[in-house]
């Protein structure tokens, strides 16, 4: 069936589980594998697998390499769809599938087909029916990006994705996937009733509606969303708690994705942003050189105990000539925190954080090192330890406020 044209030895058979091709090593199916697919099948509509075949032939054409494996082999694999190009006489209905992942309205679909045609489709297994007025080019399970266009396009015009949503797709990493966040302008609605019958492949999605969307917020992408910026700091307004509001804001910084001025210039245009305060003291704390949660919670204790300010992630050389930056640093009496996180306790980590703690003694310094569930849990502890390292360095406390009394 796979057989290279010619009498050749090596078939084009996919090897599992990698899906590759056998005998040039390409993703399967490759090029040459699906002609031999596509002549085959043309040979003999009446043969017993011909609805397979039309299957399988408009999986190629829409480019989803996972229905195809899925089809041939008959068991379902997790490898992502990989959507190809279509044909150079590809029609307007090729183009559009293949722009939103083979994600299609219905409202798209009548100017292309009829509706007979389309239920033709549906019925027969070629296409699925996700929700009123929202079709799948295909009958295999929805990827990542075919989920997302079906958030999108059943929300309605307007809509964009945003929040933690957006930000994934902009390369922040480590946030939530479920449930996808969705924008859509205050002056219209939502088809509520349309986002609450989901096929079960399909996750939550979350309609937000906003007076402010100026055109600088948003990006162009397929499907659209939000900037990086707009979308940090709407999903810090949406979190469900502040931890995880300021861990979303410093995120987005810590991995390069954005800059605290751009998160400023999106705050200043949303006066009436969710939690707008506490995104604005979080935004200074990173610019001021945090950048992760335990630092911005230990900046905050410092200022809560009357401490004075350290400087944050403080670049050092050690005596191996290897840069080091220190999470707290009071330079003038030369003492350093160290906020230690998860990962800290793995064994190689653990070893080189002693050679590092022994060169910052041997240099003088006075070191502390805290795990970041202590800042949060034990401020109280914390801030009375480092109080006490910065006294024995020579700092003089400020005296205590006092309230005059009442006669």
């Amino acid at each position: 069936m796979f057989a290279r044209p010619g009498g050749a030895r090596t078939p084009h058979t996919p090897l599992q589980p990698a899906w590759c091709c056998r005998a040039n090593g390409r993703q399967w199916p490759c090029a040459e594998a699906r002609l031999l697919l596509k002549a085959e099948f043309d040979e003999d509509h009446t043969h017993p697998d011909a609805a397979k075949s039309v299957q399988i032939l408009d999986s190629f054409r829409y480019g989803l390499t996972e229905t195809v494996q899925d089809l041939v082999v008959g068991r379902r694999v997790t490898a992502k769809a990989v959507r190809m190009l279509p044909a150079d006489d590809a029609d307007a209905l090729d183009w559009l599938a293949f722009e939103q992942a083979g994600v299609l309205t219905t409202a798209q679909v009548a100017g292309l087909l009829s509706e007979g045609r389309v239920r033709g489709r549906i019925r027969s297994g070629r296409w699925r029916s996700i929700c009123r007025g929202i079709l799948l080019a295909g009958n295999g399970r929805l990827t990542r990006d075919q989920q997302l266009w079906v958030a999108v396009l059943a929300a309605g015009p307007g809509a964009v994705l945003a929040g933690v949503s957006a930000a994934a797709e902009a390369g922040v990493r480590g946030l939530r996937r479920e449930p996808l966040h969705v924008l859509v302008p205050a002056a219209r609605r939502a088809a509520r009733a349309t986002l609450r019958r989901l096929p079960i492949d399909m996750p939550a999605v979350l309609v937000h509606r906003t007076t402010v969307l100026p055109e600088a917020h948003l990006q162009r992408a397929r499907p659209p969303r939000t900037t990086t910026a707009r979308a940090l700091v709407d999903a810090a307004g949406w979190a469900a708690g502040v931890d995880e509001a300021q861990s979303v804001l410093a995120a987005g910084c810590q991995q390069r994705r954005v800059l605290p001025e751009e998160l400023q210039a999106v705050l200043d245009v949303l006066p009436r942003a969710p939690r707008r305060r506490l995104i604005g003291l979080t935004i200074s704390d990173i610019a001021g050189g945090a950048q992760a949660l335990s630092e911005i919670d230990f900046l905050r204790l410092c200022r809560r105990h009357r401490l004075p300010a350290p400087d944050l992630q403080e670049h050092r050389v050690d005596a191996a000539g290897r840069n080091r930056w220190l999470d707290a640093y009071w330079r003038e009496w030369r003492v350093q925190v160290e906020i230690d996180g998860a990962h800290h306790m793995d064994v190689k980590q653990w070893a080189a954080d002693m050679r590092r703690q022994n060169d910052v003694w041997n240099s003088g310094d006075r070191i502390l090192r805290f795990p970041a569930w202590l800042v949060r849990a034990r401020p109280d502890e914390v801030a009375d330890t480092v109080r006490r390292a910065l006294i024995a360095a020579g700092w003089t406390p400020a005296p205590p406020l006092r309230h005059p009394t009442q006669k």
